[in-house]
């Protein structure tokens, strides 16, 4: 394979764009198997040298160079369990993110030209943001972006500048050996503040941000003492762990690791083909599958956390920590669609850091705060969200309910009659369409097709991705074939500048914005888009979106009926309850 080339499927491009929709997920669920996204070996590398010479090397020259008494940057003796250190990495990575350049990077989130959205589109007012209450917090009602939205977030990003360039100061007892002091107090405050304004604004600012994680960190840099610190920072790392763990027990996560572990440049392909049942015949997860998602997935991300938050025994603790790091590792090592690798490369660091650096014996367990009060509050705050994200996922972001990687999402799947996609412009978007992006990089059209249909067979492999085709084919029928299909989480990546597998941003309101601006008429645009199945249920519920008519029917499937179909769907739709129709339906 040419090394600055992208690997495609065996077909004519020409002919791939006529085949029936069933066909061409075929086609390409099989391909995915054994390819992955079928990325040039070139972009693999680009993202590494991202990750390891801006994100990694770069963030710690400016810790090392801006923290006076924590050594020099080669001298990692003198600084790997700093605190400073630890602080200033966390808002290294707060800073990445939400600038984008951090994760949901490059063409592995269709951002082909350019690679980010992030600032591109945080800093320009008409475009849109979606506010998580508007109608229930005073000030964040409206769906555009106003000068406010960008100063704020320039203030925001600003705020970090300064809390990651100002020197370290002494609080109270320092930590032994730790001559580089802490982040002060008082310069965490800004960014803190900015960051709940600009997410009560826009949640998705916040959730680039990755607020769910780093806002409770910077409040514990805030108010916490060195040695409580520490402990806190155990606490979130393993209820971060544990929630995705817990998360992961149901039908959906076993469909999540084969074409996660596909995507992976340096696997054989032989390999790839052990994680499905019957290559090419029958692509549901194998017993190497289900033992990789089950066992070395969600029961090891449960127990080693575990242990090393309770441990005293330092030979258990380094073992917990060296299994933690290979488990990021190995996350980071499939390229996978979201491409978080900077988050991965910090949690690993933070495991060493805070249990190896601070081991639980030496006075660093969880009985060990030096308030009584501070282990049941910290940790009713942190499980809150995870918990009513579990019972009510319609309420809460799959990220702030620490549900990463599980394969139970809320997501969608996009439709466009042909040439319709050009009225999303009218939303207002800093970037190109799709299609537009890869015909600026000479990619010919009929090839982009396949590019872009890769993301929809990505969502296919996944239990929802069954669902939601099934629910367009019963809706629109033969029609289907005829249309556009993409992935939403992409496509609201073009209007929103970010998405990190959430559905709830491009949801109801997301929606009837682009109703609202865009100007489609009956049919042209058709959306099918499901919520997560909540832990105490066996169904998803989901609803169908005209972009002229609005809503115009709902139901709900059985998880069990999609994970038992094969992705491109050769029995037809899987089951479906309808459980309300609108009389304004325009179907094939």
């Amino acid at each position: 394979m040419p090394f600055t080339k992208p690997t495609l499927p065996p077909v004519d491009p020409g002919e791939f764009v006529t085949l029936p929709l069933g066909e061409r997920m075929r086609i390409l669920t099989t391909f995915w198997a054994e390819n992955g996204y079928g990325s040039p070996k070139a972009l693999h590398l680009i993202y590494i040298a991202k990750f390891l010479l801006m994100s990694s090397l770069g963030g710690l020259l400016v810790v090392t160079l801006t923290s006076p008494g924590v050594g020099s940057i080669l001298d990692v003796g003198s600084w790997w369990d700093e605190p400073i250190v630890y602080q200033k990495l966390v808002l290294w990575a707060a800073f990445l993110e939400v600038v984008g350049i951090g994760g949901a990077w490059g063409p592995l989130t269709g951002h082909f030209k350019p690679f980010y959205g992030g600032a591109r589109y945080f800093v320009r007012p008409g475009l849109l943001r979606m506010a998580p209450w508007p109608g229930r917090v005073p000030f964040t009602g409206g769906t555009r972006r106003t000068r406010f939205d960008a100063v704020l977030y320039v203030a925001y990003v600003t705020s970090l500048v300064i809390a990651l360039v100002l020197p370290g100061v002494p609080y109270g007892e320092p930590l032994p050996d730790a001559a580089g002091g802490v982040i002060r107090h008082g310069a965490l405050i800004a960014p803190i503040v900015l960051l709940v304004v600009l997410g009560l604004r826009d949640k998705v600012v916040f959730l680039c941000g990755r607020g769910e994680q780093y806002l409770p960190a910077m409040v514990f840099f805030a108010i916490l003492a060195p040695h409580d610190m520490v402990i806190a920072g155990k606490l979130l790392i393993v209820v971060i762990w544990c929630g995705a763990a817990f998360s992961k027990i149901g039908k959906h996560f076993e469909n999540v690791v084969p074409p996660m572990v596909s995507n992976t440049p340096w696997a054989w392909k032989s390999l790839k083909r052990r994680h499905y049942r019957d290559f090419p015949r029958d692509l549901r997860p194998s017993r190497l599958g289900w033992f990789m998602a089950h066992v070395l997935g969600t029961i090891a991300e449960w127990a080693v956390p575990l242990v090393l938050l309770f441990t005293t025994d330092r030979t258990v603790t380094l073992l917990g920590v060296a299994s933690m790091v290979a488990f990021h590792l190995f996350i980071t090592s499939t390229f996978p669609l979201a491409v978080p690798l900077e988050w991965n490369i910090l949690f690993g660091f933070i495991a060493v850091a805070l249990f190896a650096g601070h081991p639980n014996g030496d006075g660093y367990g969880i009985l060990d705060f030096s308030e009584p009060w501070m282990l049941p509050v910290f940790a009713a705050a942190l499980l809150f969200f995870p918990v009513l994200g579990n019972l009510r996922p319609d309420l809460v972001s799959f990220l702030p309910s620490m549900r990463q990687y599980a394969g139970n999402w809320a997501s969608a799947v996009w439709t466009f009659t042909p040439g319709a996609d050009q009225k999303l412009k009218k939303a207002g978007m800093p970037v190109a369409l799709h299609s537009e992006q890869l015909a600026a990089l000479r990619v010919p059209r009929d090839t982009a097709r396949i590019m872009i249909d890769l993301f929809v067979a990505w969502r296919s492999m996944h239990s929802q991705g069954r669902g939601l085709i099934s629910v367009l084919r019963d809706y629109l029928g033969d029609d289907l074939d005829t249309r556009e299909v993409w992935e939403g989480e992409t496509g609201a990546n073009l209007v929103l500048g970010w998405n990190f597998g959430d559905g709830h941003l491009h949801g109801i309101r997301f929606l009837e914005a682009l109703r609202e601006h865009c100007g489609f008429e009956p049919g042209e645009f058709v959306v099918a888009w499901v919520e997560s199945q909540p832990v105490h249920a066996s169904h998803q519920e989901w609803f169908v979106f005209d972009g002229a008519l609005g809503v115009t029917r709902r139901g709900t499937w059985q998880v069990a009926d999609c994970v038992a179909e094969q992705p491109w769907l050769p029995n037809g739709p899987i089951p479906l309850d309808i459980t309300w129709r609108s009389d304004r339906t325009v179907t094939a």
